[in-house]
């Protein structure tokens, strides 16, 4: 007898994070449960699909919260790198708010340039921020997820 497929379970690291409507409308689109992570009340539609996650302030909480969880057929949302090379080591997706997926492939070089651009941040070479977040950035990111689950659903995990 084989086990059930795995459900897909969304994590958003909702803090920081410019595409937490896009990520409802796609989750509701699919029926995929979301979970919104955060270290202070998030706002969330009333959805049973959709569960905000409050946990107590400090370093990485959030993220430890989701890294937990982050298996095969969960994606995760992100902007902060570490998380998303954590997601990646235990099989899980991780993408973007601007759409980029992080993989296998491509996570030691974003975790490389994110450790330059900090040092060169703390001795003052740069001093600007990302770029702002655009429309272009927006599409890509639904793009990219409804990509994501559409693959996870191929590959046998259910919602």
């Amino acid at each position: 007898m084989t086990a059930p497929p795995s459900p897909i379970i969304i994590y958003v690291d909702a803090d920081a994070c410019p595409v937490k409507q896009e990520v409802y409308r796609v989750a509701e689109r699919h029926g995929v449960k979301v979970f919104v992570v955060s270290n202070a009340p998030i706002a969330v539609p009333r959805d049973p699909m959709i569960e905000r996650i409050v946990v107590p302030s400090g370093m990485d909480v959030a993220d430890n919260w989701i890294a937990e969880r982050a298996v095969k057929g969960a994606i995760v949302i992100t902007a902060d790198v570490p998380l998303a090379a954590r997601a990646v080591k235990d099989g899980a997706v991780a993408i973007a708010p601007n759409g980029k997926p992080f993989d296998e492939s491509s996570i030691g070089m974003a975790l490389a340039t994110r450790n330059l651009l900090d040092q060169l941040r703390s001795e003052g070479a740069i001093t600007g921020g990302p770029k702002p977040f655009s429309p272009k950035d927006r599409s890509a990111f639904l793009q990219s997820l409804d990509r994501e689950i559409v693959r996870l659903k191929r590959a046998g995990f259910s919602v």
